[in-house]
């Protein structure tokens, strides 16, 4: 194991650097490898073969940056997003599982009872159960704009409301799912459970998988009536759901999103190099054209700025820093521009050949584009920011 404890401190003492190398050279022989035959599959068939997660689990691609008392290879956050960064070169849905899974963890652990340590987190961290984050609602806004309430009646929890865009929904094995006390109106009115996805009374899922980009990952748009949760499932106190949802998952799963982005940008970056480095045009290669050097050279710049500002927020969330909140949004917004304007570019090195799906830098524009929204859209990312900055919250 690389790590034996999840203090900073002690984690840079204990980090092994030579087996952190040999880890991430054997994730990018994999990526290049298995994992590009995966993505060809997945496009072919829009469904993610039931192999791939055990092999990933058995890889230990699924509990990098857990800690080791939990089951986890303990790597640090910063250290553990060069990695994200490498899988993120793959296609989107093998992205989704390492990152999702990888990341869920930290909303349950600082809340989960002993009990839901050991049927729930532990089993996560070790990919043999899938835990959906289920925050979204389609009628609703971000953060604490939640309809969905909880009514608690003795000993149980009544559940109403709608979500939606929930990632693993379908097939997952329970639901992280925040929602608003019913009559609550201020900050501490939210609750947050860990729910079975076994046939609830009054929950109806719906498969809502068919999307632009990210093909194979199943979203679900579940549906709840007066669905009895039993106290047991309570995630934290009453009033932590917010702690639960906005602190313990989003804030640092911005910042591996935008590493995604990062990651999905070289991949972008590599097929333009590839490209205009072989076709040729009035006996030239692609490569030697000053535009086409241009378009490479302002990828390689927005590529290495954005990531350099990702390291930044994922430093700044290790070291539990003030300014944590607002790096993981401006890491975010900044690296999903990024991202839309590099692979505009890679597209149009490839000229009228990328548009078409035999080329994989259609697939990589097509993924590319849901990065936009995922975890909090960038005009979110930009109003937390904006206030930062008015306020004086952030100084330079």
């Amino acid at each position: 194991m690389i790590m034996t404890t999840t203090t900073a401190a002690a984690q840079a003492a204990t980090f092994d650097e030579a087996e952190f190398q040999a880890i991430k050279a054997d994730i990018t022989a994999w990526v290049e490898g298995p994992g590009e035959d995966y993505a060809d599959e997945i496009e072919a068939t829009g469904q993610v073969p039931g192999r791939l997660l055990p092999e990933l689990r058995d890889r230990g691609y699924l509990s990098l940056a857990a800690p080791v008392e939990l089951g986890g290879r303990g790597i640090p956050f910063s250290r553990y997003l060069e990695l994200m960064e490498i899988v993120s070169r793959s296609h989107a849905s093998i992205r989704m599982l390492v990152h999702v899974i990888n990341g869920t963890w930290r909303a349950m652990v600082p809340f989960a009872t002993p009990e839901q340590l050991d049927e729930v987190v532990k089993p996560s961290i070790a990919g043999t159960k899938l835990v959906a984050f289920t925050l979204t609602e389609a009628t609703a806004g971000t953060g604490q704009d939640l309809r969905t309430t909880a009514r608690l009646e003795g000993d149980t929890w009544y559940l109403n409301g709608e979500k939606h865009l929930i990632t693993f929904g379908v097939k997952c094995d329970y639901w992280l799912i925040a929602a608003r006390i019913e009559g609550s109106t201020a900050k501490d009115g939210f609750v947050a459970f860990l729910m079975p996805n076994s046939g609830l009374p009054g929950a109806e899922v719906i498969d809502d998988s068919e999307t632009m980009g990210v093909r194979g990952t199943d979203h679900a748009i579940l549906r709840f009536t007066e669905t009895p949760v039993p106290a047991s499932a309570l995630l934290g106190e009453q009033g932590d759901g917010l702690k639960v949802a906005l602190g313990g998952f989003l804030l640092p799963s911005r910042v591996s999103v935008a590493m995604s982005a990062v990651g999905l940008a070289e991949r972008a970056q590599q097929l333009a190099v590839e490209y205009a480095n072989t076709r040729e045009t009035f006996g030239k290669k692609l490569s030697s054209r000053q535009a086409i050097q241009f378009y490479l050279a302002e990828n390689y710049a927005d590529i290495a700025a954005a990531r350099a500002l990702v390291i930044e927020a994922a430093k700044a969330y290790e070291e539990d820093r003030a300014d944590a909140g607002v790096l993981s949004s401006a890491s975010k917004m900044v690296a999903v521009d990024m991202l839309a304007r590099v692979t505009d570019k890679a597209l149009q090195v490839h000229g009228g050949q990328g548009y078409w799906k035999r080329n994989k830098i259609e697939r990589v524009y097509r993924d590319a584009r849901a990065q936009r929204f995922e975890e909090g859209t960038n005009e979110i990312q930009k109003l937390v920011v904006g206030r930062a900055v008015v306020t004086g919250a952030v100084s330079y």
